[in-house]
């Protein structure tokens, strides 16, 4: 085998899976399984010992050692419809009265619906086995997890997307109005994130396997059309409200790095009931500079940790099922979990706060006032015969959005809860296997009330289809 043509074939797919994996929303931000396999039966499998090829060491490291020398791809294409609804409102622009003789300007959204205009992906992976002595192994995986993408169209012409914005009400001067969702033209985020994970494995006796290895990680991130919320940064703030900040918004791609670690038990009880346990640490990532004064902590964002636990057994010799746990923490990054409500005590909004760190950009910011996410996985794996094998699941988790933040969300709307799936491989007469599989997340809504307007509501509205080819040789 030659080495450095692995390695550079390798390196240039995981780049390549880093410049085209489409932001998009599953569980929160994360998708709901790795590997087209897995896929097919709702990101279960964490505790299974079939093989389902060598991917699937990204979801639980010790399952390397079930799976042999192989080579495997995949290609999805991944279809989020989003939109959002906002409703009438009381005040259109007008004074918010806050009591005691104090007032704030309303920012309203006009009435109407909003379709985002991104809605096709494609997200590639890649990944290898190597078996070693021992009943011991290696693997490298690259894929894309998550991430966010929208792309609210800039149509100053239509009502639709113009908002009350602009005038001085102090002054008698009527609102003002603009285009985008924040009166700052066309808004939006793009976040892209590739992984690298590199597992070793290996088997205690026949019943007990573990792997553990590090995991690399390369974010790209954009904002757009976000400037309105320039008078509620942390350099706006700490300068007395004359120096404009200069990383908030439309300031193309940036780049963050880091790495984290993954670890994974897989126990045989008996012959046909299993066990596995999957662990991927918080990932410390350095700073979107770019957008420090948007994110927390000066353009913090980490990539959450995530715990995984699964059941598996054989019901009969040809159905396997799987009943997975998984829990994303995003609670441990500030500027995903942070509430909207913080920006409350930044001394430029009218509330008598003087908590400088409070605003955006600070190291207690606003972000998207996401909870931790659990999604509970059922996967059904029917080995029709030699050749073909059918896969099913379904999964369910609370979306991790709060109504109150619903404002700032229409940048990230990751509220799916419910995910139904279909899978297919088919063994070829070489010893390679076709696999496919389909997603479909039906549509779900959360709506609120806009913070800036406590008179309007806005509704967000979500679904999603993916389909996925993979191939092992």
């Amino acid at each position: 085998m030659d080495l450095k043509r692995v390695l550079t074939t390798t390196a240039a797919i995981a780049l390549s899976a880093a410049l085209c994996s489409p932001a998009f929303a599953t569980n929160g931000y994360f998708t709901h399984g790795v590997g087209t396999d897995s896929k097919g039966m709702a990101g279960t499998g964490i505790g299974s010992n079939a093989d389902m090829g060598a991917i699937m060491a990204a979801s639980n490291p010790a399952l390397g050692v079930f799976t042999g020398d192989q080579w495997e791809v995949g290609l999805s294409i991944f279809s989020p419809r989003r939109s959002y609804t906002a409703s009438s409102s009381q005040l259109n622009g007008g004074l918010i009265d806050l009591g005691g003789g104090n007032f704030l300007p309303s920012f309203t959204i006009t009435p109407g619906e909003v379709d985002s205009s991104s809605e096709f992906f494609p997200i590639p992976y890649v990944a290898k086995n190597w078996s070693l002595q021992n009943d011991a192994n290696v693997s490298f995986a690259f894929y894309g997890r998550g991430g966010m993408n929208t792309d609210w169209d800039d149509s100053s012409g239509a009502s639709a997307t113009s908002y009350f914005c602009g005038g001085d009400p102090f002054a008698g001067e009527p609102p003002a109005t603009g285009s985008g969702p924040y009166c700052a033209g066309k808004a939006g985020v793009d976040l892209m994130q590739a992984f690298l994970a590199v597992n070793y494995s290996a088997k205690i006796g026949e019943n007990f396997a573990w792997g553990a290895g590090p995991v690399f990680a390369v974010q790209l991130f954009e904002a757009n059309g976000v400037m309105t919320f320039a008078p509620v940064t942390e350099s706006f703030a700490a300068s007395g409200g004359t120096a404009f900040p200069t990383a908030l918004s439309n300031n193309g791609h940036d780049t963050s790095t880091g790495f984290g670690f993954g670890a994974g038990l897989w126990w045989g009880i008996t012959d046909s009931v299993s066990l596995g346990l999957s662990y991927q640490s918080k990932m410390s990532m350095s700073e979107f500079d770019d957008y420090a004064d948007l994110f927390a902590e000066q353009g913090g964002f980490d990539i959450p940790s995530s715990l995984k636990a699964g059941l598996s057994f054989l019901a009969t010799d040809s159905l396997r099922v799987n009943v997975d746990i998984e829990q994303i923490a995003y609670s441990d990054v500030d500027s995903i979990a942070n509430p909207m409500a913080n920006l409350v005590t930044c001394p430029t909004l009218p509330f008598g706060g003087s908590s400088l760190p409070s605003c955006l950009g600070g190291s207690n910011g606003a972000g998207f006032g996401w909870d931790d996410m659990t999604t509970y996985k059922l996967g059904f794996e029917w080995q029709r015969d030699e050749s073909n094998t059918w896969r099913f699941g379904y999964s369910y988790g609370e979306q991790p959005i709060q109504a109150a933040d619903v404002l700032f969300n229409i940048l990230a709307p990751g509220i799916m809860e419910q995910h139904i799936t279909l899978g297919l491989t088919r063994q070829r007469a070489n010893g390679g296997a076709w696999s496919f599989s389909f997603m479909y997340a039906p549509e779900n809504t959360l709506t609120g009330p806009s913070m800036f307007d406590p008179t309007q509501t806005i509704e967000l509205k979500m679904s999603q289809i993916e389909f996925e080819v993979g191939f092992r040789f």
